[in-house]
Parts: structure tokens; sequence; C-alpha cells
């Protein structure tokens, strides 16, 4: 008798004498990056199917938008990924400016840029932190978080909060940074250098990852572009794409920085592409500080803001790929719709692609080099 199979799956043929089962994933926060289900179907040990399941803690953000003003839907970014909120707040604003017709100081865009790059920094050493937990090592897991809570140190000082920031504002942000603040980042970077030579020491090099990661969840260059991915998963698999480059905003265009590439898209490249993007980050952090200018940092603005009827779109390049924000104006102060295109949902989407051939005890290490937040995806 063949039984019927659940939503979303197709029958594959399978090794004779051997019995399909299915076994349900979670949801469950430690081993998924946040409250989703994945329904495995097995042959064995061997993964011959993995359906991704979310919505647990959908909050129904874009239909709230619609009752709130601009300003008020900034703060609802901070919520969708908590480890870039910074980054998403410059997201919605890019969209904003684009409506209301108004720039940024050339103070205020530095600002912009440097707690961007900062906020890439500490969302990586989370990645780097979960990467070794995942694959049972708890020294990387403290590593990972004690330098990323210097980073939060830092933005919590400029931004009042450690997550949930925020700080930017259409015309540039809340507030001016501290006076001490380009000291604490030079020294932050100057503490950073030296201890990133550790953890690559510890991780990079280690029998254990390599033999868990090198050559297990490839994903080919085709496949990437064909799902949508983006940041580092899609430059993993040897696709040279980063908006800061490809399509700057702000004044990205100005900084000399490089685009880390992978060769073969496996998890171990998806490791190594973000470790070098912290370098790549301090190179830029470096750049701004060395031409941090003076003056005003935030452009006048009226009270009550009223976009353009017209639709409005922006991309940024946040630590986990392409994070766009669409808006539709009708002139009040509230939007007609705000759509978010989030990264780890198309990235995600890559996962059955991924797993093809693997055992169970690969999905997990495959997920976190994926480096999903979910809540970006339960909008």
């Amino acid at each position: 008798m063949i039984r019927a199979l659940p939503p979303g799956f197709s029958r594959l043929t399978h090794q004779e004498n051997s019995e399909e089962f299915f076994v349900n994933m979670g949801p469950q926060h430690p081993s998924t990056h946040g409250a989703m289900r994945l329904t495995l179907r097995l042959d064995g040990e061997n993964i011959l199917e993995v359906v991704p399941h979310f919505g647990y803690i959908h909050r129904g953000m874009e239909k709230q938008a619609e009752s709130m003003s601009y300003l008020q839907y900034i703060m609802m970014s901070d919520r969708q990924d908590y480890l870039v909120s910074i980054q998403n707040n410059l997201g919605v604003c890019l969209a904003l400016e684009k409506g209301l017709g108004i720039g940024v100081p050339e103070r205020g865009e530095y600002i912009r840029v440097m707690l961007s790059e900062l906020s890439r920094i500490a969302s990586h050493l989370v990645f780097y932190a979960c990467f070794g937990g995942d694959l049972g090592g708890q020294t990387p897991l403290i590593y990972g978080f004690k330098e990323r809570d210097m980073a939060h140190d830092i933005i919590e000082e400029v931004t009042g909060s450690r997550l949930t920031t925020n700080y930017f504002r259409p015309g540039g942000s809340t507030k001016d940074v501290p006076e001490n603040f380009v000291e604490r980042l030079k020294a932050f970077l100057k503490h950073l250098e030296p201890t990133l030579a550790d953890y690559e020491r510890l991780l990079s090099k280690n029998i254990v990852v390599l033999d868990r990661n090198k050559g297990i969840g490839i994903l080919s260059k085709e496949d990437a572009i064909a799902f949508g991915c983006s940041g580092p998963v899609l430059r993993a698999s040897g696709v040279k794409y980063d908006v800061r480059k490809n399509d700057p905003y702000g004044i990205y265009d100005r900084f000399d920085f490089e685009i880390p590439v992978g060769k073969t898209g496996d998890n171990y490249d998806r490791y190594l592409v973000r470790i070098a993007e912290i370098h790549e980050s301090i190179k830029i952090l470096k750049q701004c500080i060395a031409a941090f200018p003076g003056g005003a940092w935030r452009a006048k603005e009226t009270p009550n803001l009223k976009l353009t009827p017209g639709s409005y779109y922006s991309a940024i390049e946040n630590a986990k790929g392409i994070y766009g924000t669409y808006v539709v104006a009708t002139g009040s102060d509230k939007p007609y719709r705000i759509h978010t295109r989030s990264p780890s949902f198309a990235n995600l989407a890559a996962l059955n692609t991924m797993v093809q051939g693997h055992k169970v005890s690969d999905i997990v290490a495959i997920i976190s080099t994926i480096d999903p937040v979910i809540p970006e995806i339960d909008r």
C-alpha cells in the first residue's frame, strides 16, 4: 500500500528493501535559528526531501503598517531581523527619502555607513558563534558573543538600544553620535583584528569543521540565482554581487573594498565568505574614521512626513543579503502599502537542494551556514 504524502512533497525513488518515514524537526529555537519547523522525508538517515514550515511567529507587520505613520513603521523594521536592525532602519529610510525628495548631510551619510558596517560585523560574529555551537563546540560560541557584545556596547551608546535600535530617520538619524564615538570605534577595531586571527585559528583549519562542511550543502551558481538567493549564500556560490558595489546607495561608492566569493558553494565557503566580509567591513570603517566630517548630521524635515503619491523601492545589502522595501504612498502620513523583500526567505528556499544526498546530522550545519532569522520571514 502506497502511503499518502504530506502537502508539498513529491514521491522520489529510493533503494529497494528500505522504508521511507517522516520526521518533524522543530519547531524549536536552538537548532533552527527561530521558530521554524522542518518536515524531513528520510530513507534511514539519508535525507530525500525537506519542507520548511514558517508562520509560527507571524505578527502581521505589513498589515499593521497601513494604520501606522511612516515614522512608526521604522520601528517595525527592528523587529524583523533583530541582528541587523539598524541596517533595516536604513533600508526603510532610503525608500521614504525617495518619496520625500530629501537627502542626507555628509556627516549623516558617514554615520549610516559606520553603524551599518559595525552591525554587519556584529551579525557575522553571531554567525561564527552559532556555527561553532551547531557543530558541537562551546568555545566558538563564547568567543563570538564576547566581541559581538563589544560592538553592541558602541551601538547602545549611540542609539540607546542594543538590538531594536530605531535610530535612523529620513534625512539622517534621531541624534548625533557621542563625542567619543570615533575613539571607541578605533579601540574596538584595534582589538578585533588580532582577535579574528584567533577565531580563524580555532575553526578555519579544524579537522572536524573541515570534515563536516567541505563538500556539504553545495549550492551551484545557477541554483543560487534561480532561487533568488543573496548575500553570503549567493556569493559563496561564486556570484560576485553585492548591492553596495553593484547598485551603490548612500556613499558606498566612495570606499575601497572587495566582494569575497566562494568556489564550490558548500558550507565551508559560506563560512569563509562571512569571515572575509568582517575584514572588508573593518577596511570600510577605517576609511570612514579617516574621513569622518563635522557639520550637520540630519537634514531639516517637516514634523508630519507625507510622501508624494507613487511607489518607491529601496534595496540595501544587510548581513544576510538583499533587504528591499517597497512603499505605495497616497499623499497622507500613512502608507497605502509597505512590503519587505527579506533575504532569509529566498535563501531558505534553496535548503532542499542543499540537503540532497546528506544525512540528518548535516542539516543543522547547513541551516547554520544559511544563517536565517525567522522573524524576518514571519512578518
